[in-house]
């Protein structure tokens, strides 16, 4: 990459990506204030993604920047409606590899959920055939880049460009990752079968989607397919269980003066009342983690803070 020889190319990128977070949220979100409520107020959209999460436009509030530090600024902005109020966070701890766990049924995988271990070191310590003390950052950071990956139907050569590593190599990784989840292997292979068969994958609450691609000629769009019916069963459940969780918090926060405010995928957020913070944050836990019953638990971490920005975690 230029920007890594070259200190003029660095600044280049630099000044791009200060330049689009200037002109997308800095310079356009205060032009959508709401001039009776003055606040920003996004529409939520239930049919336009295939695998069922609800999408935000007008402002996408979805796509506030987390990755850098510059655009994670932005979050600051986003406060409680009184002072005195906090914002909490609620967000599903991977939740959709813990459903990977219960439908593939992996042995392996559901004792490390059951077990409450750090998921990606687990992982790491199996493939790299390590002690899960002796995992270093780095082979934490590729078994995090696989755990994702195969939830998504990720090959040796992405692998490979996402970790920084040949594709030989990526996919010596991913083949010891079926070799200690061998359960998971079979699960996928199932998917994308059933899907060959039927034209169509289900998610747990049998929400059905059609793949029509599955059974192309053309090698690039059947595969494209083939990731479809893997990870359309596992995202898919995901989203159908923050929704009926929603639906279920709306009901218990109508007695409250605290509300739900945005979801961001795996995340709800809400604007809690002062008094209410100690009421609320049992509320949305219990509705969160009970929503479905799987076959490993269902965590939520919870925080909560003075903007969008800076929060902590609450102790459960």
């Amino acid at each position: 990459m230029l920007a890594q020889q070259s200190d003029f190319a660095k600044k280049m990128l630099d000044y791009r990506g200060l330049a689009k977070l200037k002109s997308t949220y800095v310079d356009a979100l205060p032009e959508l204030l709401n001039k009776k409520t003055k606040k920003i107020h996004t529409s939520f959209n239930q049919t336009i993604t295939q695998t069922g999460r609800l999408s935000s436009s007008y402002p996408n509030l979805q796509n506030i920047p987390i990755r850098t530090e510059e655009g994670r600024k932005i979050r600051e902005a986003f406060i409680p409606e009184q002072t005195s109020g906090f914002l909490v966070s609620a967000d599903y701890s991977q939740i959709e590899l813990r459903i990977l766990a219960h439908l593939s049924e992996d042995r392996t995988l559901l004792d490390a959920f059951k077990k409450n271990m750090d998921i990606h070191s687990y992982t790491a310590s199996l493939v790299y055939d390590v002690a899960i003390n002796d995992v270093t950052p780095q082979m934490r950071y590729s078994a995090k880049a696989i755990n994702f990956g195969i939830v998504y139907g990720m090959g040796a050569f992405k692998l490979s460009k996402e970790i920084g590593v040949n594709v030989a190599t990526a996919d010596t990784f991913i083949k010891n990752y079926f070799k200690r989840y061998p359960s998971v292997k079979t699960y996928l292979d199932r998917c994308i079968e059933e899907a060959k068969k039927n034209g169509y994958v289900k998610t747990m609450m049998n929400r059905i989607r059609y793949i029509p691609e599955i059974n192309s000629p053309n090698f690039r769009m059947r595969g494209f397919a083939e990731r479809i019916a893997v990870n359309t069963p596992l995202q898919g459940a995901a989203a159908d269980m923050i929704k009926i969780a929603m639906n279920n918090i709306h009901e218990k926060l109508k007695a409250f003066k605290s509300k739900m405010v945005l979801q961001v995928h795996d995340e709800l957020v809400f604007d809690v009342h002062c008094n209410e913070l100690e009421k609320i944050i049992p509320i949305i836990k219990h509705e969160m983690e009970n929503v479905v019953s799987l076959k490993v638990p269902i965590t939520v971490n919870i925080k909560k803070g003075k903007n969008w920005m800076y929060m902590e975690d609450i102790e459960q």
